[in-house]
C-alpha cells in the first residue's frame, strides 16, 4: 500500500483542517459489523480505534491455517455483495481491485436421507426443472411463493433494513409492513402454504438454519433470503471469506484506524450515566466519547456493563431470552480431492422437523444430525496444498443449555460424523484426512466470548426481531452502541453489514463533542 500523505488525510478527515478536535469511537471487536462499523464512523468524523480480543481481526469470520490448509471459521457465503462494495466507495476503492468474488452455480446442493438431492440455484428454468423433479403439482405453487418472497425483499431488507428501531415509533411505523409479510406466521408455514411435497418444503424454508433460526418458529419475513440470493446471487472469495477481512482491515489502514489485537474489553466504564470508555483485561483504561460493541450483544450487557445501569437488559432478561443453536464445526483436509462434492452441500439426516425441535426447543444433543458440508477447494484450490482439498462440516446443535461436555464428548461426535460423510458422500474419507481442528459451543464461549455458545445470539424470532431486538443504540446506557448479530437487523454477512448502517442513524453529529 503506498504512503499517505498528510494532504491525503487532510482529504479523507476534514474536520482535521479545521482545527476542531475528533470525537473518540472506540469499537470492540472485529467481526464485519464491528470494522464496518469502524469505517462508517470514520466517514462521519470520528477517531476511531478498534480493540480485539484475538490475536488477527474477524471475530466469527477469522481464519485458521494448519499444514497448509486455510479454513474460514465461520461465514463462507456472500449474498449482497453491494454492501461491502459501499464500504470501499466510502473509501475511495472499487471493491472488484481488491477481492476476486465468484458466483455459485448451483448455490447448494440439498441431499435428503435416502440420497437424493436438489440443486438449488439462481436460475429460474433451472430450479422449475428441479422442482417438477420431485414434484410438478408444485410449480404454480413455487411462482407464488417467489412472489411473497419478493416482497418480503421489499418491505423487510430494503425498507426496514437498515431503520434502527431506536424509538416505539419506528415500530409503530413498521406494523403495516409487518402486516403485508404476515410476519407473524413461520417461514415453513408460509412455504408450506403453497408447496405440498415435504422434501420441496424443506428445501424453500431451510435459509434461517443459516443466521441461527429455526424455520418452524422463525417468521415469514426471512422468505426475504430466497429472494435475496436470486437477486444478488451467493458468492464467494478467492482466497475464502477471510480474504475480505483483510481487504476491510485494509481500508482501515487507508484511513489511519488501528486495529489493537489481544485487546480483550472486560468492562464498559460508566460515568454520569454515560459511557466514557472501557476498561482491558489488563486493568488499562482508555478513555472515549462514544462506545460500540461488536462483541456478542448478551455477553456484552451481561458481562461487560454492570448490572446497576441495565434496567432494560437486566440479567433475568437476558437469561430469559431465547438463543440460536450452537454450532459444532469440523475443520478438516484431504490428501485427494472429491470432485463431485459441490463447494456448499446440505447433508439432511433423516430427521428434520424433530431434529431441530431436540435442538432449539429440548436443548437435547440427539444421536443423528443434518450437516453443511464446504468444499471451498471447489472454487480455489490455493486453500489447499495440491491434490489436496480443504473442508469443514458444520453441525447445528443445541447450544450450553443441553449440558454437553464438549471437552470430553467432542472426538466422539466428531467420529460419528466422519463416518456419516465416509458413507454417504466422502468415500474413503478415513484414510486419506491429513489435518483435523475442531469447534464447539464451548469454545464459542471460552473463544468468542458468545452467551450460551450459541452461534448467532437471539434466535431471530418474531418477538425477538426488529424494535425487540438489542437496539443498535444501547436503551440502558447513553453513549454505547451495538452492531453485529446480536442486534437489528441481525445475524448473517448482511445482517451485521446493515447493522453498521443502522448505527450511522443514531450516532451523534460530530459536532455536538466540539
Amino acid at each position: 500500500m503506498n504512503a499517505i500523505t498528510n494532504h491525503d488525510m487532510l482529504a479523507i478527515d476534514p474536520l482535521l483542517s479545521s482545527g476542531k478536535r475528533k470525537p473518540v469511537a472506540l469499537v470492540i471487536g472485529s467481526g464485519f459489523g464491528g470494522l464496518a462499523a469502524a469505517i462508517r464512523l470514520s466517514v462521519k468524523g470520528y477517531d476511531v480505534q478498534v480493540l480485539e480480543k484475538l490475536d488477527a481481526a474477524g471475530g466469527r469470520a477469522s481464519v485458521f491455517r494448519q499444514d497448509g490448509f486455510t479454513f474460514d471459521a465461520g461465514p463462507t457465503i456472500i449474498t449482497a455483495p453491494f454492501l461491502l462494495e459501499e464500504l470501499w466507495s466510502l473509501c475511495g476503492r472499487k471493491f472488484s481491485d481488491d477481492i476476486d468474488l465468484r458466483a455459485m452455480d448451483p448455490f447448494y446442493r440439498i441431499r435428503f436421507s435416502d440420497g437424493t438431492w436438489f440443486d438449488y440455484s439462481g436460475d429460474d428454468a433451472a430450479m422449475r426443472r428441479e422442482i417438477a423433479r420431485f414434484s410438478a403439482d408444485d410449480l404454480d405453487g413455487y411462482t407464488r411463493f417467489l412472489a411473497d418472497a419478493e416482497l418480503c425483499k421489499t418491505l423487510g431488507f430494503e425498507g426496514l433494513g437498515c431503520i434502527a428501531f431506536d424509538t416505539l415509533m419506528d415500530l409503530i411505523n413498521a406494523i403495516p409492513a409487518f402486516a403485508r409479510m404476515g410476519a407473524w406466521r413461520s417461514i415453513y408455514s408460509l412455504v408450506a402454504k403453497h408447496i405440498k411435497n415435504d422434501k420441496l418444503r424443506i428445501v424453500l424454508s431451510f435459509h434461517p438454519l443459516l443466521i441461527g433460526g429455526n424455520p418452524f418458529s422463525v417468521t415469514s419475513a426471512y422468505a426475504l433470503i430466497n429472494s435475496l440470493e436470486r437477486t444478488w446471487g451467493v458468492h464467494s472469495a478467492m482466497g475464502g471469506t477471510g480474504a475480505i477481512v483483510q481487504g476491510l482491515v485494509k481500508l482501515l489502514a487507508l484511513r489511519g484506524i488501528p486495529i489493537r489485537y489481544n485487546a480483550a474489553v472486560t468492562q464498559v466504564r460508566i460515568a454520569n450515566h454515560k459511557a466514557v470508555g472501557v476498561e482491558l483485561q489488563n486493568g488499562e483504561f482508555i478513555p472515549s466519547d462514544i462506545v460500540v460493541s461488536n462483541a456478542d450483544t448478551a455477553w456484552t450487557y451481561k458481562y461487560l456493563v454492570a448490572p446497576e445501569h441495565r434496567r432494560h437488559w437486566s440479567d433475568r432478561k437476558i437469561d430469559n431470552g431465547r438463543y440460536s443453536m450452537g454450532l459444532f464445526v469440523w475443520y478438516f483436509g484431504t490428501n485427494k480431492q472429491y470432485h463431485d462434492v459441490p463447494h456448499h452441500m446440505m447433508v439432511l439426516g433423516p430427521r428434520y422437523k424433530e431434529l431441530l425441535t431436540d435442538i432449539f426447543k429440548r436443548h437435547k444433543l440427539a444421536k443423528d444430525f443434518s450437516l453443511y458440508l464446504h468444499r471451498p477447494t471447489a472454487t480455489d484450490p490455493s486453500l489447499a496444498p495440491a491434490g489436496c482439498d480443504a473442508f469443514y462440516v458444520l453441525s447445528p446443535v443445541p447450544h450450553l443449555d443441553s449440558g454437553t461436555d464438549w471437552a470430553s464428548f467432542a472426538d466422539t461426535y466428531r467420529a460419528t460424523i466422519q463416518e456419516a460423510l465416509e458413507r454417504d458422500v466422502l468415500p474413503g474419507l478415513s484414510k486419506h484426512i491429513v489435518t483435523s481442528k475442531m469447534m464447539t459451543p464451548q469454545d464459542f464461549k471460552d473463544r468468542l466470548w458468545s452467551f450460551k455458545g450459541a452461534g448467532f445470539g437471539l434466535e431471530p424470532l418474531l418477538l425477538q426481531s426488529a424494535w425487540f431486538r438489542p437496539h443498535n443504540r444501547s436503551e440502558d446506557v447513553p453513549g454505547l452502541y451495538v452492531v453485529g448479530a446480536g442486534t437489528h437487523p441481525g445475524a448473517g454477512v448482511p445482517g451485521v453489514l446493515m447493522s453498521a448502517k443502522a448505527l450511522e442513524t443514531v450516532v451523534p453529529h460530530v459536532n455536538a463533542f466540539v
